[in-house]
C-alpha cells in the first residue's frame, strides 16, 4: 500500500517506521528539515519538505494514488486540512490525529463533514489504558479483546512467588480458565509450552476472561481490590481525560502541576479533583501531600526525566501501583530496571490503532483484524481476527492443525463465550480468535498455519 504521512514527530516518526517494516510504501511530509533527515538517515522512506496542508506538496506526494493519508502534526487544525485537501485530491482513506479536548465532543461530526475515516487522540487513549490498569493494580499491562470481554495482562514473577520454578502444565489451573501466551525473559520473547519453566524475574503474560484473571490474580496472591485515591504528576491532556474517567468509579484525585495558570484552569475544568500548584520531581512535596498513602501514583509531565524521578519516588514510599509515561523508546530498559512495570506510551497506542487499520485495509478479502497489541517490548503481536468463508483451518481440531513456530492460539471467542482451547477444540466460522506471536505482519490466521499443514 501507499501511505503518506504528513508530521515527522514522534507519532509520525513510530507510524514510518512500522508502516515501512511492514512492506508499505511510505512517504513522510515535514517542514523540520533535520526531523525529515533522522527519518531518512535511519528508515525505507521517501522524505518531501514542505507544509502538508499545500495542494502542491501534496500533488509532489502523489497524493492521488495513496491509499491512506495520516496527519499528525501537531496541530489539529492543519491535520484536519490536510486529510480534506487529500481526499479531495484522491486519497482513498484519511487519518487524522485530533487532541484538543474541546473538539471531544463533536468527533463523530467532524468525521463525517471531513469525510475522516478514522480519528485518533493520543492522549484519550492513553487515559483509557491508564484506567484499565487502576482497574488490576497488581498487573503491568492490560489489553482488551472480544469488546473487553476478555483481558491480557502481564506482571513481573518475583522470587517468592507461587508459580516460580514450576512448569505451565504442573500449575493448578482449576478454579480458573487461563492460558499462558508469552514469557518476556531477559529481553527475549518466549511462546511457552507445557513444559516450560518460570523463573523468577520473568515477566508473564496471561489470557482469560474478565471473571477468571481475577480468580487466578487471587491465586497468585497478586489481586488487589478497587483503588481509593489518585496522585496524578502533570496537568495535561492525559490528567483531564484520566480524571474524569476515574471520577466514574469513585477515587480520590490529586493533580500536582508546576504551571500556576494551568492549575487554575484545572480547577475550573475538574472541579471533582484537588489541584496543586508544585513540582512532583520534589520528594518533599510528595511526601507533604501523603504520598505513602496514595493507591495509585501516575506521571505525566511532558518530560521523561521528570516522569521516571517522580515513580521512583513512588516506589521508594512502597506505593505498589506507579505508571509512568514514556514518549523516548530507549528510556524503556532504563525505566524497567528501575523498577516500573507499568509504563504508557500514547505514540505506541496511537501506531497500534493506526497499523491494526492499515492491515485491515490490506486484508478486506481475509480475516477482519479486530483488535492488534505490540506486546513485550513491541517483539510479539497479539491480534484478534474474525474467521469467515475464506479461513482455511475452520471445524478442524487444533491438534490436527500444524502451524508456525512462534504462534500461540490464545482464546476463541463464541457466541460471547471465552473459551480456553485444547487440542480437540476447533475455530468455526464468525468465531473471533485471539493469537499471540513473534512473527511478523500477520494479516489474517491463515498465515499463520503451515503450508499443506491441514
Amino acid at each position: 500500500m501507499y501511505i503518506i504521512i504528513v508530521g515527522a514527530g514522534k507519532v509520525g516518526y513510530t507510524l514510518a517506521k512500522h508502516l515501512s517494516k511492514e512492506g508499505n510504501d511510505v512517504t513522510v511530509i515535514d517542514k523540520n528539515p533535520e526531523a525529515l533527515k533522522r527519518a531518512m538517515d535511519n528508515l525505507d522512506v521517501m522524505c518531501i519538505k514542505g507544509n502538508g496542508t499545500r495542494v502542491n506538496v501534496l500533488q509532489e506526494a502523489e497524493v492521488r494514488i495513496a491509499d491512506v493519508m495520516i496527519a499528525v502534526t501537531n496541530s489539529d487544525e492543519r491535520n484536519a486540512l490536510c486529510c480534506l485537501a487529500a481526499k479531495k485530491l484522491g486519497a482513498k482513506h484519511t487519518i487524522a490525529r485530533i487532541r484538543d479536548p474541546e473538539y471531544a465532543e463533536e468527533l463523530s461530526m467532524l468525521k463525517e463533514e471531513l469525510e475522516l475515516d478514522m480519528i485518533i487522540n493520543p492522549e484519550r487513549e492513553a487515559a483509557t489504558e491508564i484506567a484499565q490498569l487502576i482497574k488490576f493494580p497488581s498487573v503491568s499491562s492490560i489489553e482488551n479483546f472480544a469488546n473487553g470481554k476478555a483481558d491480557l495482562v502481564s506482571f513481573r514473577l518475583g522470587e517468592g512467588d507461587l508459580i516460580v520454578g514450576k512448569s505451565i502444565s504442573d500449575i493448578n489451573l482449576k478454579k480458573c480458565s487461563v492460558l499462558f501466551c508469552a514469557v518476556e525473559r531477559d529481553d527475549r520473547v518466549l511462546i511457552p509450552t507445557g513444559d516450560f519453566v518460570l523463573q523468577s524475574n520473568d515477566k508473564v503474560y496471561v489470557i482469560g476472561d474478565h471473571p477468571n484473571i481475577i480468580l487466578f490474580l487471587q491465586y497468585l496472591g497478586k489481586y488487589q481490590k478497587r483503588i481509593k485515591s489518585v496522585m496524578i504528576i502533570g496537568g495535561g491532556r492525559i490528567s483531564y481525560y484520566l480524571s474524569k474517567l476515574i471520577n466514574k468509579f469513585g477515587a480520590r484525585i490529586k493533580i500536582i502541576e508546576k504551571n500556576y495558570n494551568k492549575c487554575q484552569e484545572l480547577n475550573e475544568l475538574l472541579p471533582e479533583a484537588i489541584i496543586i500548584n508544585g513540582d512532583g520531581t520534589e520528594e518533599e512535596l510528595l511526601e507533604s501531600e501523603n504520598l505513602n498513602e496514595t493507591d495509585a501514583f501516575i506521571a505525566l509531565t511532558d518530560r521523561d526525566e521528570e516522569n521516571i524521578v517522580s515513580s521512583l519516588f513512588a516506589l521508594n514510599a512502597n506505593v505498589h501501583n506507579v505508571i509512568t509515561k514514556i514518549t523516548r523508546v530507549n528510556y524503556n530498559n532504563i525505566v524497567k530496571k528501575v523498577g516500573v512495570e507499568s509504563v504508557i506510551s500514547p505514540k505506541m497506542l496511537t501506531a497500534n490503532k493506526i497499523i491494526k487499520y492499515v492491515r485491515g485495509l490490506k486484508n478486506k478479502e481475509g480475516n477482519f483484524i479486530e483488535n492488534l497489541y505490540k506486546i513485550v517490548g513491541e517483539k510479539a503481536e497479539a491480534l484478534e481476527f474474525s474467521a469467515n468463508a475464506t479461513t482455511r483451518c475452520v471445524n478442524i481440531p487444533l491438534k490436527d492443525i500444524k502451524i508456525k513456530k512462534g504462534v500461540l492460539i490464545a482464546a476463541i471467542v463464541r457466541n460471547h463465550n471465552i473459551i480456553i482451547p485444547g487440542g480437540n477444540d476447533t475455530i468455526k466460522a464468525n468465531d473471533n480468535v485471539i493469537i499471540v506471536t513473534d512473527r511478523d505482519n500477520v494479516m489474517g490466521i491463515n498465515d499463520i498455519l503451515l503450508e499443506g499443514g491441514l
